[in-house]
Protein backbone atom coordinates (compact mmCIF):
# COMPACT_ATOMS: atom_id res chain seq x y z
CA UNK A 1 0.00 0.00 0.00
CA UNK A 2 2.93 2.20 0.49
CA UNK A 3 4.58 1.51 -2.23
CA UNK A 4 0.93 2.64 -4.00
CA UNK A 5 1.29 6.03 -2.24
CA UNK A 6 4.77 6.69 -3.02
CA UNK A 7 3.95 6.25 -6.68
CA UNK A 8 0.77 8.60 -6.84
CA UNK A 9 2.74 11.03 -4.77
CA UNK A 10 5.78 10.74 -7.46
CA UNK A 11 3.42 11.12 -10.67
CA UNK A 12 1.71 14.62 -8.81
CA UNK A 13 5.10 15.66 -8.45
CA UNK A 14 5.76 14.86 -11.90
CA UNK A 15 2.71 16.10 -13.13
CA UNK A 16 3.18 19.48 -11.63
CA UNK A 17 6.48 20.35 -13.10
CA UNK A 18 5.46 19.09 -16.67
CA UNK A 19 2.48 21.94 -16.29
CA UNK A 20 5.18 24.54 -15.09
CA UNK A 21 7.53 23.38 -18.29
CA UNK A 22 4.72 23.69 -20.59
CA UNK A 23 2.98 27.36 -19.52
CA UNK A 24 6.43 28.61 -19.33
CA UNK A 25 7.25 27.53 -22.99
CA UNK A 26 4.18 29.07 -23.63
CA UNK A 27 4.44 31.94 -22.46
CA UNK A 28 8.29 32.27 -24.14
CA UNK A 29 6.71 31.86 -27.66
CA UNK A 30 3.93 34.51 -26.78
CA UNK A 31 6.21 36.76 -25.77
CA UNK A 32 8.71 36.38 -28.84
CA UNK A 33 6.17 36.43 -30.90
CA UNK A 34 4.49 39.70 -29.76
CA UNK A 35 8.65 40.62 -29.96
CA UNK A 36 8.50 39.99 -33.16
CA UNK A 37 5.53 42.35 -33.99
CA UNK A 38 6.98 44.54 -32.51
CA UNK A 39 10.11 44.77 -34.55
CA UNK A 40 7.97 44.24 -37.72
CA UNK A 41 6.45 47.58 -37.34
CA UNK A 42 9.69 49.19 -35.99
CA UNK A 43 8.75 49.38 -32.19
CA UNK A 44 11.88 48.41 -29.75
CA UNK A 45 11.62 45.10 -28.17
CA UNK A 46 9.99 45.56 -24.60
CA UNK A 47 12.93 44.25 -22.69
CA UNK A 48 14.90 47.32 -23.95
CA UNK A 49 15.47 49.77 -21.60
CA UNK A 50 13.08 52.71 -24.21
CA UNK A 51 9.83 50.38 -23.76
CA UNK A 52 8.66 52.45 -21.31
CA UNK A 53 8.35 55.06 -24.30
CA UNK A 54 5.98 52.68 -26.44
CA UNK A 55 3.71 53.70 -23.94
CA UNK A 56 0.39 56.17 -25.29
CA UNK A 57 1.85 59.46 -26.43
CA UNK A 58 -1.78 61.06 -26.26
CA UNK A 59 -3.29 63.76 -24.38
CA UNK A 60 -4.76 62.41 -20.94
CA UNK A 61 -8.40 62.51 -19.84
CA UNK A 62 -6.74 66.17 -17.81
CA UNK A 63 -6.04 67.73 -20.90
CA UNK A 64 -2.21 68.26 -18.82
CA UNK A 65 0.96 67.23 -20.39
CA UNK A 66 1.43 63.17 -19.40
CA UNK A 67 4.33 62.64 -18.06
CA UNK A 68 7.12 61.31 -19.97
CA UNK A 69 9.82 60.04 -18.39
CA UNK A 70 8.17 59.04 -15.22
CA UNK A 71 5.05 56.69 -16.31
CA UNK A 72 4.35 54.70 -13.59
CA UNK A 73 5.38 50.73 -14.56
CA UNK A 74 2.46 49.36 -12.04
CA UNK A 75 -0.05 51.06 -14.40
CA UNK A 76 1.83 51.01 -17.85
CA UNK A 77 0.57 47.37 -18.76
CA UNK A 78 -1.62 44.98 -17.72
CA UNK A 79 -0.60 41.39 -16.58
CA UNK A 80 -1.91 38.45 -18.99
CA UNK A 81 -3.36 35.56 -17.43
CA UNK A 82 -0.47 33.41 -19.18
CA UNK A 83 2.14 35.57 -18.38
CA UNK A 84 3.87 33.74 -14.58
CA UNK A 85 5.28 37.02 -12.50
CA UNK A 86 8.54 35.72 -12.54
CA UNK A 87 8.67 36.48 -16.45
CA UNK A 88 7.06 40.15 -16.49
CA UNK A 89 8.82 42.56 -18.52
CA UNK A 90 10.86 44.77 -17.25
CA UNK A 91 8.46 47.69 -17.42
CA UNK A 92 5.03 46.13 -15.50
CA UNK A 93 5.72 45.31 -11.59
CA UNK A 94 3.27 42.23 -10.86
CA UNK A 95 3.36 41.14 -6.97
CA UNK A 96 5.46 44.42 -5.88
CA UNK A 97 2.88 46.65 -7.35
CA UNK A 98 0.85 47.58 -4.34
CA UNK A 99 4.26 48.25 -2.32
CA UNK A 100 6.06 49.88 -4.90
CA UNK A 101 3.31 52.07 -5.39
CA UNK A 102 3.18 53.06 -1.52
CA UNK A 103 7.15 53.77 -1.54
CA UNK A 104 7.24 55.62 -4.21
CA UNK A 105 5.34 58.72 -2.77
CA UNK A 106 7.35 58.82 0.06
CA UNK A 107 11.02 57.38 -0.78
CA UNK A 108 13.67 58.94 -2.54
CA UNK A 109 14.16 55.82 -4.55
CA UNK A 110 11.28 56.26 -6.78
CA UNK A 111 11.59 59.99 -7.76
CA UNK A 112 8.98 61.38 -10.39
CA UNK A 113 9.70 63.95 -12.74
CA UNK A 114 8.14 66.85 -11.53
CA UNK A 115 4.76 67.88 -13.53
CA UNK A 116 4.68 71.24 -15.24
CA UNK A 117 2.45 73.93 -12.63
CA UNK A 118 2.28 76.90 -14.80
CA UNK A 119 -0.77 77.75 -16.05
CA UNK A 120 -0.38 78.64 -19.71
CA UNK A 121 -2.39 81.92 -20.76
CA UNK A 122 -3.26 83.46 -23.97
CA UNK A 123 -4.68 86.74 -25.22
CA UNK A 124 -4.39 88.59 -28.19
CA UNK A 125 -4.40 92.68 -28.44
CA UNK A 126 -4.65 94.92 -31.20
CA UNK A 127 -4.84 98.57 -31.78
CA UNK A 128 -6.39 100.36 -28.60
CA UNK A 129 -6.39 97.34 -26.31
CA UNK A 130 -2.77 97.35 -24.30
CA UNK A 131 -3.98 98.97 -21.18
CA UNK A 132 -6.92 96.84 -21.16
CA UNK A 133 -4.81 93.48 -21.55
CA UNK A 134 -2.61 94.80 -19.38
CA UNK A 135 -5.16 95.03 -15.96
CA UNK A 136 -6.47 91.39 -17.51
CA UNK A 137 -2.48 90.37 -16.82
CA UNK A 138 -2.80 91.81 -13.30
CA UNK A 139 -5.88 90.66 -12.08
CA UNK A 140 -4.09 86.93 -12.96
CA UNK A 141 -1.25 87.59 -11.15
CA UNK A 142 -3.13 89.84 -8.23
CA UNK A 143 -4.89 86.24 -7.17
CA UNK A 144 -2.89 83.07 -8.70
CA UNK A 145 -0.67 81.22 -6.16
CA UNK A 146 0.88 79.16 -8.79
CA UNK A 147 3.42 80.16 -11.86
CA UNK A 148 2.08 81.65 -14.62
CA UNK A 149 2.86 81.79 -18.72
CA UNK A 150 1.63 84.52 -20.42
CA UNK A 151 1.46 83.78 -24.76
CA UNK A 152 1.02 88.03 -25.92
CA UNK A 153 -0.11 87.83 -29.62
CA UNK A 154 -0.24 91.23 -30.60
CA UNK A 155 1.01 93.89 -33.30
CA UNK A 156 4.68 95.00 -33.49
CA UNK A 157 3.79 98.53 -32.34
CA UNK A 158 2.54 97.12 -29.22
CA UNK A 159 5.26 94.73 -28.41
CA UNK A 160 7.96 96.82 -26.18
CA UNK A 161 5.24 98.51 -24.78
CA UNK A 162 4.23 95.25 -23.40
CA UNK A 163 7.52 94.47 -22.80
CA UNK A 164 8.65 97.62 -20.44
CA UNK A 165 5.25 97.64 -18.82
CA UNK A 166 5.46 94.18 -17.29
CA UNK A 167 8.91 94.55 -16.58
CA UNK A 168 8.25 97.64 -14.41
CA UNK A 169 6.09 95.86 -12.23
CA UNK A 170 7.55 94.58 -9.05
CA UNK A 171 10.70 92.42 -8.76
CA UNK A 172 8.39 89.88 -6.59
CA UNK A 173 5.60 90.23 -8.79
CA UNK A 174 7.67 89.18 -12.22
CA UNK A 175 8.84 86.08 -9.92
CA UNK A 176 5.10 84.76 -10.17
CA UNK A 177 5.07 84.69 -13.75
CA UNK A 178 7.15 85.11 -17.15
CA UNK A 179 5.86 86.25 -20.69
CA UNK A 180 6.69 85.76 -24.19
CA UNK A 181 5.66 88.38 -26.86
CA UNK A 182 4.42 86.83 -30.60
CA UNK A 183 3.37 88.45 -33.77
CA UNK A 184 -0.12 88.29 -35.34
CA UNK A 185 -0.30 85.35 -37.76
CA UNK A 186 -2.39 84.18 -40.22
CA UNK A 187 -1.83 82.02 -43.12
CA UNK A 188 -0.10 83.65 -46.49
CA UNK A 189 -2.75 82.82 -48.86
CA UNK A 190 -6.08 83.85 -46.96
CA UNK A 191 -3.94 86.54 -44.54
CA UNK A 192 -6.39 89.59 -45.25
CA UNK A 193 -9.37 87.95 -45.06
CA UNK A 194 -8.58 86.41 -41.15
CA UNK A 195 -7.72 90.11 -40.56
CA UNK A 196 -11.05 91.83 -41.79
CA UNK A 197 -13.02 89.04 -39.85
CA UNK A 198 -14.89 90.50 -37.30
CA UNK A 199 -12.44 92.84 -35.08
CA UNK A 200 -8.97 92.72 -35.83
CA UNK A 201 -6.49 90.44 -34.98
CA UNK A 202 -9.89 88.28 -33.04
CA UNK A 203 -9.37 85.09 -35.51
CA UNK A 204 -6.18 84.64 -34.73
CA UNK A 205 -7.25 82.80 -31.46
CA UNK A 206 -8.57 80.03 -34.16
CA UNK A 207 -4.66 79.50 -34.87
CA UNK A 208 -3.01 79.14 -31.37
CA UNK A 209 -3.11 74.85 -31.71
CA UNK A 210 -1.26 75.46 -35.57
CA UNK A 211 1.35 78.48 -33.81
CA UNK A 212 2.34 76.98 -30.41
CA UNK A 213 2.82 73.78 -31.75
CA UNK A 214 4.97 72.36 -28.16
CA UNK A 215 1.88 73.81 -25.72
CA UNK A 216 -0.31 71.09 -24.67
CA UNK A 217 -2.87 73.08 -22.87
CA UNK A 218 -3.67 76.95 -22.70
CA UNK A 219 -6.64 79.16 -21.61
CA UNK A 220 -7.61 81.15 -24.18
CA UNK A 221 -9.16 84.86 -23.01
CA UNK A 222 -9.91 88.34 -24.59
CA UNK A 223 -8.41 91.12 -24.00
CA UNK A 224 -11.65 92.17 -21.73
CA UNK A 225 -11.52 89.75 -18.92
CA UNK A 226 -10.70 89.96 -15.29
CA UNK A 227 -10.03 87.26 -12.49
CA UNK A 228 -11.64 87.39 -9.56
CA UNK A 229 -10.05 84.05 -8.61
CA UNK A 230 -6.90 82.12 -9.15
CA UNK A 231 -5.94 81.46 -12.72
CA UNK A 232 -5.49 77.50 -11.62
CA UNK A 233 -8.58 76.80 -10.59
CA UNK A 234 -10.28 77.34 -14.03
CA UNK A 235 -6.86 75.55 -15.50
CA UNK A 236 -8.28 73.07 -12.96
CA UNK A 237 -10.80 72.17 -15.15
CA UNK A 238 -8.51 70.54 -17.62
CA UNK A 239 -8.90 67.32 -15.44
CA UNK A 240 -12.53 67.03 -15.91
CA UNK A 241 -12.19 66.50 -19.81
CA UNK A 242 -13.43 63.53 -20.63
CA UNK A 243 -11.53 61.87 -23.56
CA UNK A 244 -13.05 62.99 -26.20
CA UNK A 245 -13.21 66.72 -25.33
CA UNK A 246 -10.82 69.20 -26.23
CA UNK A 247 -12.09 72.92 -25.31
CA UNK A 248 -14.27 73.96 -22.51
CA UNK A 249 -16.64 77.39 -22.69
CA UNK A 250 -19.84 78.50 -21.25
CA UNK A 251 -23.22 79.51 -22.74
CA UNK A 252 -23.60 82.32 -24.96
CA UNK A 253 -26.59 82.66 -23.11
CA UNK A 254 -28.74 81.23 -19.85
CA UNK A 255 -31.99 83.02 -20.90
CA UNK A 256 -33.08 82.22 -24.26
CA UNK A 257 -35.77 84.87 -24.56
CA UNK A 258 -32.56 87.04 -24.95
CA UNK A 259 -30.06 84.94 -26.82
CA UNK A 260 -28.36 85.85 -29.87
CA UNK A 261 -28.33 82.36 -31.61
CA UNK A 262 -31.70 80.82 -31.16
CA UNK A 263 -33.11 84.01 -32.59
CA UNK A 264 -30.78 85.53 -35.42
CA UNK A 265 -28.45 83.09 -36.19
CA UNK A 266 -28.30 82.06 -39.88
CA UNK A 267 -25.98 79.17 -39.20
CA UNK A 268 -25.19 76.22 -37.22
CA UNK A 269 -24.65 76.63 -33.61
CA UNK A 270 -23.94 74.78 -30.61
CA UNK A 271 -27.14 73.73 -28.15
CA UNK A 272 -29.85 76.19 -27.31
CA UNK A 273 -28.37 79.20 -27.14
CA UNK A 274 -24.54 78.62 -28.35
CA UNK A 275 -21.25 79.48 -26.71
CA UNK A 276 -18.78 82.15 -25.70
CA UNK A 277 -15.38 81.77 -26.75
CA UNK A 278 -14.12 84.79 -24.65
CA UNK A 279 -12.89 82.45 -21.83
CA UNK A 280 -11.57 79.48 -23.92
CA UNK A 281 -9.72 76.70 -21.99
CA UNK A 282 -7.75 74.24 -24.54
CA UNK A 283 -6.48 71.01 -25.45
CA UNK A 284 -4.07 71.32 -28.28
CA UNK A 285 -2.70 68.70 -28.60
CA UNK A 286 -6.59 66.93 -29.37
CA UNK A 287 -6.99 69.97 -31.41
CA UNK A 288 -4.52 69.09 -33.66
CA UNK A 289 -4.74 65.37 -33.71
CA UNK A 290 -8.69 65.17 -34.26
CA UNK A 291 -10.43 64.90 -37.39
CA UNK A 292 -13.74 67.07 -37.00
CA UNK A 293 -16.87 66.43 -38.42
CA UNK A 294 -18.76 69.02 -40.73
CA UNK A 295 -20.76 70.15 -43.46
CA UNK A 296 -18.40 70.51 -46.22
CA UNK A 297 -17.33 67.47 -46.96
CA UNK A 298 -18.37 63.24 -46.24
CA UNK A 299 -14.50 63.02 -44.60
CA UNK A 300 -13.50 64.45 -41.53
CA UNK A 301 -10.54 67.23 -41.54
CA UNK A 302 -8.10 68.03 -39.42
CA UNK A 303 -7.77 71.47 -37.91
CA UNK A 304 -5.92 73.24 -39.97
CA UNK A 305 -7.87 71.82 -43.53
CA UNK A 306 -11.19 73.18 -41.71
CA UNK A 307 -10.94 76.78 -40.93
CA UNK A 308 -10.40 77.97 -44.62
CA UNK A 309 -13.07 75.96 -46.44
CA UNK A 310 -15.45 77.15 -43.23
CA UNK A 311 -15.29 80.55 -43.38
CA UNK A 312 -15.22 80.47 -47.21
CA UNK A 313 -19.10 78.65 -47.26
CA UNK A 314 -20.19 80.98 -43.98
CA UNK A 315 -18.65 84.48 -44.24
CA UNK A 316 -21.90 85.50 -45.43
CA UNK A 317 -23.66 84.89 -42.95
CA UNK A 318 -21.72 85.34 -39.88
CA UNK A 319 -21.72 88.23 -37.33
CA UNK A 320 -19.40 86.96 -34.48
CA UNK A 321 -16.51 86.29 -36.71
CA UNK A 322 -14.40 83.49 -35.47
CA UNK A 323 -16.95 83.02 -32.41
CA UNK A 324 -19.27 81.89 -34.68
CA UNK A 325 -16.71 79.27 -36.52
CA UNK A 326 -16.65 78.11 -33.10
CA UNK A 327 -19.98 77.75 -32.87
CA UNK A 328 -20.29 75.98 -35.92
CA UNK A 329 -17.22 73.51 -35.60
CA UNK A 330 -18.45 72.49 -32.20
CA UNK A 331 -22.43 72.24 -33.62
CA UNK A 332 -21.17 69.12 -35.25
CA UNK A 333 -18.57 67.88 -32.79
CA UNK A 334 -20.82 68.22 -30.10
CA UNK A 335 -18.94 65.45 -27.88
CA UNK A 336 -15.51 67.33 -28.11
CA UNK A 337 -16.57 70.16 -26.20
CA UNK A 338 -16.72 70.64 -22.04
CA UNK A 339 -19.16 73.63 -21.19
CA UNK A 340 -18.77 74.90 -17.33
CA UNK A 341 -21.44 77.74 -15.95
CA UNK A 342 -21.86 80.99 -16.40
CA UNK A 343 -19.39 82.34 -13.26
CA UNK A 344 -16.83 81.41 -15.26
CA UNK A 345 -17.33 83.90 -18.17
CA UNK A 346 -19.92 86.45 -16.17
CA UNK A 347 -20.97 89.02 -18.89
CA UNK A 348 -23.50 92.02 -18.54
CA UNK A 349 -26.11 89.25 -20.48
CA UNK A 350 -26.35 87.96 -17.06
CA UNK A 351 -27.50 90.73 -15.12
CA UNK A 352 -28.37 93.44 -17.19
CA UNK A 353 -32.35 92.47 -17.13
CA UNK A 354 -31.85 90.79 -14.03
CA UNK A 355 -29.79 88.20 -12.74
CA UNK A 356 -30.02 85.14 -14.61
CA UNK A 357 -26.95 83.18 -14.08
CA UNK A 358 -27.92 80.30 -10.99
CA UNK A 359 -24.56 79.37 -10.05
CA UNK A 360 -23.19 83.22 -9.62
CA UNK A 361 -25.61 83.69 -7.22
CA UNK A 362 -25.02 80.32 -5.32
CA UNK A 363 -21.17 80.61 -5.51
CA UNK A 364 -19.89 84.52 -6.62
CA UNK A 365 -18.60 85.34 -10.16
CA UNK A 366 -15.03 83.82 -10.80
CA UNK A 367 -14.24 85.39 -14.02
CA UNK A 368 -15.53 88.77 -14.96
CA UNK A 369 -16.15 89.59 -18.95
CA UNK A 370 -16.62 93.06 -19.72
CA UNK A 371 -17.49 92.87 -23.39
CA UNK A 372 -18.78 95.48 -25.90
CA UNK A 373 -16.36 97.80 -23.90
CA UNK A 374 -18.44 97.99 -20.79
CA UNK A 375 -15.44 99.32 -19.00
CA UNK A 376 -14.87 102.70 -20.76
CA UNK A 377 -18.62 103.86 -20.61
CA UNK A 378 -21.44 104.50 -18.69
CA UNK A 379 -23.26 101.76 -19.38
CA UNK A 380 -22.74 99.51 -17.16
CA UNK A 381 -21.02 100.93 -14.37
CA UNK A 382 -20.34 97.91 -12.16
CA UNK A 383 -18.54 96.14 -14.31
CA UNK A 384 -16.54 99.29 -14.88
CA UNK A 385 -16.15 99.96 -10.66
CA UNK A 386 -14.08 96.58 -11.19
CA UNK A 387 -12.34 97.61 -13.43
CA UNK A 388 -10.96 100.37 -12.07
CA UNK A 389 -10.42 98.93 -8.65
CA UNK A 390 -7.82 96.75 -9.98
CA UNK A 391 -6.22 99.08 -11.98
CA UNK A 392 -5.88 101.06 -9.48
CA UNK A 393 -4.55 99.06 -7.18
CA UNK A 394 -1.19 99.36 -6.35
CA UNK A 395 1.13 96.29 -5.94
CA UNK A 396 2.06 95.31 -2.63
CA UNK A 397 -0.23 97.10 -0.92
CA UNK A 398 -2.90 95.47 1.39
CA UNK A 399 -6.20 94.23 -0.58
CA UNK A 400 -8.20 94.71 1.25
CA UNK A 401 -7.63 97.86 2.37
CA UNK A 402 -6.68 99.37 -1.05
CA UNK A 403 -8.42 97.03 -3.29
CA UNK A 404 -11.74 95.83 -2.00
CA UNK A 405 -13.20 98.48 0.29
CA UNK A 406 -12.71 101.45 -2.51
CA UNK A 407 -14.15 98.79 -4.96
CA UNK A 408 -17.40 98.33 -2.60
CA UNK A 409 -17.95 102.07 -2.02
CA UNK A 410 -17.70 102.47 -5.97
CA UNK A 411 -20.45 99.84 -6.28
CA UNK A 412 -22.85 101.28 -3.78
CA UNK A 413 -23.37 104.31 -6.63
CA UNK A 414 -24.83 101.56 -8.72
CA UNK A 415 -27.61 100.17 -7.46
CA UNK A 416 -29.63 101.95 -10.28
CA UNK A 417 -29.05 99.19 -12.70
CA UNK A 418 -29.80 95.61 -12.80
CA UNK A 419 -26.09 94.56 -12.89
CA UNK A 420 -25.33 97.08 -10.19
CA UNK A 421 -28.33 95.87 -7.75
CA UNK A 422 -26.53 92.09 -8.49
CA UNK A 423 -23.01 93.82 -7.69
CA UNK A 424 -22.81 91.67 -4.33
CA UNK A 425 -22.11 88.77 -6.38
CA UNK A 426 -19.04 90.69 -8.32
CA UNK A 427 -17.46 90.72 -4.64
CA UNK A 428 -18.72 87.52 -3.31
CA UNK A 429 -15.94 85.17 -4.56
CA UNK A 430 -12.99 88.20 -5.18
CA UNK A 431 -13.50 88.52 -1.01
CA UNK A 432 -12.12 85.10 -0.75
CA UNK A 433 -9.39 85.58 -3.22
CA UNK A 434 -8.37 88.85 -0.94
CA UNK A 435 -8.43 86.51 2.09
CA UNK A 436 -6.54 84.00 0.85
CA UNK A 437 -3.86 85.95 -0.82
CA UNK A 438 -3.65 88.28 2.56
CA UNK A 439 -3.62 84.94 4.84
CA UNK A 440 -0.75 84.48 2.34
CA UNK A 441 1.08 87.34 3.33
CA UNK A 442 0.59 87.30 7.11
CA UNK A 443 2.30 83.66 6.91
CA UNK A 444 5.09 84.77 5.24
CA UNK A 445 5.79 88.34 7.53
Amino acid sequence: MRCYLHAFLLCMVLSFLSLLYVFSQLASTLEDADGWAAREHGIPDRSSHESGHLLRKMPGPAGLPDREEGLDRCKSLSVSYWNPYWRLPADVCGVNCLLESSLSEGSDSFVKKPSDERSHLAVVACGPRLEETLNMLKSAVLFSKKPLHFYIFAEEELHNSFRDALKSWPRVVQGHFNFTIYHITFPKENEREWKKLFKPCASQRLFLPLILKDVDSLLYVDTDILFLEPVEHIWALLTQFNSSQLAAMAPEHEEPRIGWYNRFARHPYYGKTGINSGVMLMNMTRFREKFFKNDMTAAALQWEEMLMPLLQKYKLNITWGDQDLLNIIFHHNPESLYVFPCQWNYRPDHCIYGSNCKQAEQEGVFILHGNRGVYHDDKQPAFRAVYEAIQKYPFGENMEASLLQPLEASLQTTTHTYCGRASHLLTKRLKQSIASVQQDVTKRR
